[in-house]
């Protein structure tokens, strides 16, 4: 009674797993996923720091001279806007990986 019984559990052990295996487009889509997040942190990471930078020192310019406070707040979103075409790059490679 008992063999039965164990023959029984580790056919249905078996035929779990057979249903439960991962196919090659599985791992295709689990792999795309992961470089899709892998890209926008890294691509996150450069724009962040440049911006910042950026806007730090366009303060101390501004506390410096103030009458120039115009054209350095004009030059500061210039370059905040350059640094941020890398990270929307990187937005647009994460989306060709996930779609």
């Amino acid at each position: 009674m008992d063999i039965v019984f164990a023959a029984e559990t580790v056919k249905q052990g078996i035929e779990t797993v057979q249903t439960l295996s991962i196919t090659g487009a599985d791992f295709i889509r689990a792999a795309a996923l992961l470089g899709a997040g892998i890209a926008m942190g890294f691509g996150a990471i450069g724009p962040g720091i440049g911006e910042g930078f950026v806007g730090g020192k366009a303060c101390e310019g501004i506390s410096r001279a103030p009458e120039n406070a115009t054209l350095l707040t004009r030059t500061m979103l210039l370059g905040q806007a350059v640094s941020e075409t890398t990270g929307i790059y990187s937005l647009i490679i994460a989306l060709l990986l996930i779609f």
